[in-house]
């Protein structure tokens, strides 16, 4: 069996994926790790000397996750890998730019979803899910437009609350009177029922 151990500088510069026996991996580890000045410390009694025991990628495949074990004093712990991809620009109605932050979604969200009793794991999904289109959407050129993000957010929020949909279209389209609110509702009911 092989065993591939990956080391990521914070800045993603450099990979290396090593093919490992299972004898000399940890060692391995130790002495690359030590060269190249990365060292993962137990956050019990910060010894480095550490083994992976299980490695789980997410669903998308877009980050890692590993327990582990110090070898020291036993501890277990979780780690993360995400790449680190290069960031997406935001075209706003008035042509100003600014970097996509997910926050500001997340902010908008938790806020329209307020006292729906909505699960935060179904929150979570639901703005990796939105982060993911919108990569998908920005394209090489790494640009997207501020409308699109609200619709792709107004999409993914129509298949997990519509009370919540209406909320954050109440905003997101800036409605001033409850004639606009009927029509999103009509319009929320057509798609629901077709």
């Amino acid at each position: 069996k092989a065993y591939i151990v990956c080391f990521l500088y914070i800045n993603n510069d450099l990979l290396d994926s090593i093919p490992l026996e299972k004898s000399k991996s940890l060692h391995y580890n130790k002495a690359l790790s030590k060269n190249r000045g990365l060292i993962m410390r137990c956050p019990n009694c910060s010894c480095d000397n550490d083994k992976v025991i299980e490695s789980r990628s997410n669903q998308h495949g877009t980050s890692i996750r590993r327990r582990r074990e110090c070898l020291n004093c036993g501890y277990r712990f979780t780690s993360y890998e995400k790449i680190e991809e290069k960031r997406i620009t935001v075209i706003k109605k008035d042509k100003r730019e600014e970097f996509f932050d997910i926050n500001k979604i997340k902010r908008g969200i938790v806020s329209c979803t307020d006292k729906l009793n909505i699960d935060d794991e179904v929150i979570k999904q639901l703005l990796e899910n939105i982060e993911i289109n919108i990569r998908q959407q920005a394209g090489s050129k790494r640009e997207i437009h501020s409308s699109q993000i609200g619709e792709e957010t107004l999409k993914q929020l129509s298949t997990i609350n519509t009370v919540a949909y209406v909320r954050f279209a109440s905003v997101y389209r800036a409605f001033d009177d409850l004639k606009q609110f009927i029509q999103e509702i009509e319009r929320l009911n057509k798609k629901v029922s077709s």
